[in-house]
């Protein structure tokens, strides 16, 4: 990968009782207590639909939905254990929050139902801040740089969206920054949409799509590891950041979230996790382009 292909990275709902039993992490108890309205919610869950910091800490287990199938961000190994830069972040937060965790596999379109149905806690799934989703969700600091990318075939490179023709489709995952960009800005391009990573991966190696446009680092990522591809459009759109998130409104962890990350970052937290899960993808130059070390 030539350098400068990177060096442009830089730049309430409330849960009813019937819901909230079918849902994990909502407390140690399947008992119900009544909210101030006569709705049922979930013993040790808040009646706001989600649990607070000392819920969590009462539980003894905190829920952060992570990806399972994209590397070198959150996958499951070879050993069956989950792995990548997002995850070795949600093993700091359970070691110092005293809890363990349970993981749940998230796609990309369900990152803010999961936390609005309570079914996690946290959310470190490669999520890119945005205005739209602000409104759905607190965001907490950012700690990495990102902006969008398409990759395709060396036998017909895609470098700029003007060189698509009326018929030819572009690959992305619902949910994501991509979807939505395209959509908005190019609402004449044809998009398949796929709801998981794996999906679109084995979409796009099958010949179905001319190009595929995600998060940069994810598509170059992919360039990198599978022979035969080049990121031919390495920025598009804004240059945007990473952050963790919880359930709208979760006021008290929100507040140890971003008091942790903020003392992480003067640690260089962000870059020792760099170097353990994405040195080997990315290489030692663009380690300062993409880790963000958060602070006040």
């Amino acid at each position: 990968m030539k350098k400068n292909l990177v060096k442009t990275l830089t730049s309430g709902l409330l849960v009813t009782g019937l819901l909230a039993a079918s849902l994990t992490g909502c407390g140690s108890s399947d008992k119900a207590d009544s909210s101030a309205d006569g709705s049922a919610v979930e013993a040790g869950e808040s009646a706001a639909g989600f649990r607070t910091l000392d819920e969590i800490k009462e539980s003894g287990t905190i829920n952060i939905g992570v990806f399972s199938d994209k590397s070198p961000f959150g996958y499951v190994d070879e050993n069956g254990e989950y792995a990548g830069y997002d995850v070795y972040l949600a093993e700091k937060i359970g070691e110092d929050l005293g809890v363990d965790i349970n993981y749940v596999s998230t796609e990309a379109a369900n990152r803010i139902e999961y936390l609005q149905t309570g079914k996690v806690d946290i959310i470190l799934a490669n999520f890119t801040v945005t205005e739209e989703r602000a409104q759905e969700v607190d965001f907490a600091l950012p700690y990495m740089n990102v902006a969008l990318g398409v990759v395709s075939p060396d036998g017909a490179v895609i470098e700029s969206l003007d060189d698509l023709g009326a018929d030819d489709e572009v690959i992305v995952i619902s949910g994501t920054t991509a979807e939505t960009y395209l959509a908005k800005n190019y609402p004449d391009i044809k998009l398949q949409k796929y709801d998981a990573y794996a999906e679109a991966k084995t979409a796009f190696e099958n010949g179905n799509g001319v190009a595929w446009a995600n998060d940069n680092t994810e598509v170059i990522a992919f360039a990198i590891e599978n022979e035969g591809y080049t990121v031919g459009i390495p920025s598009l759109g804004d240059q945007d950041t990473i952050a963790p998130a919880v359930t709208k409104g979760n006021e008290t962890l929100l507040t140890w979230l971003n008091d942790e990350l903020v003392s992480l970052g003067s640690e260089n937290f962000f870059h020792a996790d760099y170097e353990a899960t994405l040195l080997d993808t990315y290489g030692a130059d663009y380690e300062d382009e993409l880790v963000v070390e958060p602070s006040k």
